[in-house]
């Protein structure tokens, strides 16, 4: 039985183009071509395709990558490769994180899309080669260590972290080596720094920050 391809794209010209490679190619069935996801969910559910085509940016409220997160709190098994003009490393890393299973430069559908599908429905990822060379040098990016806007000292960051672990003050004057006085004075300190009126609030802060 041959695959089932659903489409969304926008632009009719480049939609009925798609369309018509999908047909022509004989491997796979065109089940559905639309140029928005405002019904992505229900078309989803009604179609039950093996392989989503979607653009990212369109009208109606909902862009491709929140309607690949739509789906994949459906389906998490169906690829979804989006096509796009986009090589931007925001909206590569978006997409992927929302559950494309590739990503397309639309310049290249001609040539590469038929394969593209091949390729995903085996278990690939297929990519561009700027959008790879793209999500490889992300990931070699050595991590950012967290801001530390607050400009908490070493010893408050530690009794920060102690408190989010739901230490008390007693145990942290023991795990440190210092007084409970000593323990009071940094976390008034911690509370200045942070603007905060309570632990609860330090360590909401304190996470929101990356500090723990």
């Amino acid at each position: 039985m041959q695959p089932g391809v659903i489409i969304y794209e926008d632009n009719h010209q480049l939609r009925e183009s798609i369309a018509q490679l999908i047909t022509f190619s004989s491997e796979y069935v065109l089940l559905g071509s639309f140029p928005n996801v405002i019904h992505v969910e229900d078309q989803l559910k009604e179609f039950r395709p093996d392989i989503i085509l979607m653009d990212i940016e369109m009208p109606g409220g909902m862009n491709g990558i929140e309607a690949a997160r739509k789906i994949r709190a459906i389906d998490q098994q169906v690829p979804i490769i989006m096509l796009t003009v986009f090589d931007d490393n925001k909206n590569v890393l978006d997409a992927i994180c929302a559950g494309a299973s590739g990503y397309l430069l639309k310049k290249h559908l001609s040539g590469r899309l038929l394969e593209a599908i091949r390729e995903v429905l085996t278990g690939g990822a297929p990519m561009s080669p700027s959008v790879a060379r793209m999500v490889i040098s992300s990931m070699q990016k050595p991590p950012r260590a967290p801001e530390n806007k607050y400009h908490l000292t070493p010893r408050e960051t530690e009794i920060l972290q102690a408190l989010s672990q739901g230490a008390g003050y007693k145990t942290i004057a023991s795990q440190y080596f210092i007084t409970l006085d000593t323990v009071r004075s940094h976390i008034k300190k911690i509370y200045q720094k942070l603007q905060a009126h309570s632990q609860l609030e330090a360590v909401a802060k304190g996470k929101d920050a990356g500090i723990v």
